[in-house]
C-alpha cells in the first residue's frame, strides 16, 4: 500500500471503508464517493432493500445493520471487516419539545445517534490499531454545538458524538489513527423531508434563514468533507470537528 502522502489526491485505492446508514440521503452520498475514489465500501443499513439496490449501482456490498444492536455490529464486523475508515453516519431524530418526549424516546434516539457511533468504533479499533491506520469519522449535527428547539435529545446525544470523537483522537493518535467529526447543518435529505413534512414550510424558512448562504446543502457537499478527512491529504488533521453548513450560527 502507498505510503501516505503518494497517492493522487482525494483517492482511497485499495481501502476498506464501512458507512453506516448508507442507502439514503447523506450517507448514499458518501458511500458513491467513496466508490468513486477507488474504495472497497460495505453499506450498512437497517434497510437492506435499499443498501442493496444501491450496492448494485455502485459495485460495492451491502449488509443489514441496526446500529442500535451491538451484536449485529459485532457480527457484521466479523464477517466484512477489518476496515481501514469507518464513517459513524447512521441517525435518527424526532422532532418534538423535550416535555412531549417520553424515556424510551431518549433511549431511542440515544442508542441510534450515540451508542452506534461506540460500538461500530469499538468494534474497528482494533484491527486499526494492529494494523497502525485508520480513519474515524462521526457525522454530528450543527445542533450539537447551537441547540434545536424540537431537538434537545437530538442535540444532546450528537453533542456527546463531538466529545467521543475528541476523546477517540486523543487515545489513537499514536497507532496512526485520526478520528474527525462533520457537523451538517440543513441538508437536503428524507429526515429534512420528514421534519418539514411535520413542521410546514415554517421550518424549511427557519433551518434557511439560519444559514448565512440561505439555502439548503447538498448530500453530495457533506461526502466532499467526508472524503477529504479519509484521504492521505488529511493525515494531519484528528480530534476535529468541522462545520459544513453554510455558516449556520455566525449570524448575520
Amino acid at each position: 500500500m502507498p505510503a501516505p502522502g503518494t497517492r493522487t489526491f482525494g483517492r482511497l485505492d485499495g481501502r476498506r471503508a464501512l458507512v453506516s446508514g448508507g442507502a439514503q440521503g447523506i450517507g448514499a452520498a458518501i458511500v458513491r464517493s467513496f466508490a468513486d475514489a477507488g474504495a472497497r465500501v460495505v453499506i450498512g443499513d437497517v434497510d437492506l432493500a435499499k443498501a442493496s439496490d444501491l450496492a448494485g449501482q455502485v459495485g460495492m456490498i451491502a449488509a443489514r445493520l441496526d446500529v442500535a444492536d451491538t451484536g449485529m455490529v459485532q457480527e457484521m464486523m466479523l464477517q466484512h471487516g477489518p476496515f481501514d475508515i469507518v464513517v459513524n453516519n447512521a441517525g435518527a431524530d424526532q422532532h418534538a419539545f423535550f416535555t412531549d418526549t417520553t424515556p424510551e424516546d431518549w433511549a431511542r434516539l440515544i442508542a441510534v445517534n450515540l451508542v452506534s457511533t461506540f460500538a461500530c468504533t469499538h468494534a474497528a479499533l482494533p484491527a486499526m490499531q494492529a494494523a497502525r491506520f485508520g480513519r474515524i469519522i462521526n457525522i454530528t449535527s450543527e445542533a450539537a454545538r447551537l441547540g434545536s428547539k424540537g431537538g434537545a435529545v437530538y442535540s444532546a446525544a450528537k453533542g456527546g458524538v463531538i466529545a467521543f470523537t475528541k476523546s477517540i483522537a486523543r487515545e489513537n493518535a499514536r497507532f496512526g489513527i485520526t478520528a474527525n467529526s462533520i457537523a451538517p447543518g440543513p441538508i437536503r435529505t428524507p429526515m429534512l423531508e420528514l421534519a418539514v413534512a411535520e413542521g410546514g414550510d415554517r421550518i424549511l424558512r427557519a433551518m434557511t434563514d439560519a444559514t448565512l448562504l440561505r439555502r439548503l446543502g447538498e448530500p453530495e457537499e457533506i461526502a466532499a468533507a467526508v472524503l477529504f478527512l479519509a484521504s492521505d491529504q488529511a493525515a494531519y488533521i484528528t480530534g476535529e470537528t468541522i462545520g459544513v453548513s453554510g455558516g449556520m450560527g455566525l449570524g448575520g
